[in-house]
């Protein structure tokens, strides 16, 4: 392993989001130590985004946060993950957005696959309710959101919320692991 550190900000003080930039981090950067921090960025959007467009927004918002705070550009990268749900032509669905942004202001955002919801959580979605709170009640459930979350319980933890949000991270590391083809990429 190098001695060349990667510091990692992670807009949220959920362990799931933190844990998810951890692992990802270091599979795409074997060769480094990995240093992951959380703060508790805001996200500027509901606390259940309801449309893709709020949650791509929420992602960005907290990793632009977690780079303005980072005055002293102590930080390395500022990774963002915002859970949200739409109702898509198959049905109901959960996702996620994830937005991975340098010190340099290079920004990327990417999306986790959608994990179908049943049409009566949907329903209690609109009505004003958080997925966590949902999932918690009918499955007698605390804190669903800091374990497998909604993804755990729906496929019988075959994946979780971590290692959903783990690939969308990996996945939008591509250009900066590959910063020489991505030349389009804003500075």
């Amino acid at each position: 392993m190098s001695s060349v550190v990667i510091r990692v900000l992670v807009g949220s003080t959920n362990p799931v989001k933190k844990g998810a930039a951890m692992k990802a981090f270091a599979k795409a950067f074997p060769d480094h130590a990995i240093h992951c921090e959380d703060l508790n960025a805001p996200s500027g959007v509901a606390d259940q985004p309801m449309n893709e467009q709020d949650t791509k927004l929420g992602a960005q918002n907290r990793a632009t946060y977690c780079a303005h705070f980072d005055s002293q550009q102590k930080y390395d990268y500022y990774v963002a993950m915002e859970g949200g749900v739409d109702y898509f032509d198959e049905g109901p669905a959960t996702y996620a957005y994830i937005t991975v942004r340098n010190q340099q202001g290079r920004m990327i955002t990417g999306r986790t696959a959608n994990l179908p919801l049943p049409q009566f959580v949907y329903q209690r979605l609109e009505q004003g309710e958080e997925l966590a709170h949902v999932m918690d009640d009918i499955f007698n459930q605390h804190n669903i959101r800091q374990k497998g979350g909604a993804i755990g319980v729906l496929t019988n933890h075959i994946e979780t919320r971590e290692s959903v949000y783990m690939q969308g991270l990996v996945l939008a590391l591509a250009p900066f692991l590959h910063s020489e083809m991505f030349y389009e990429l804003p500075v």
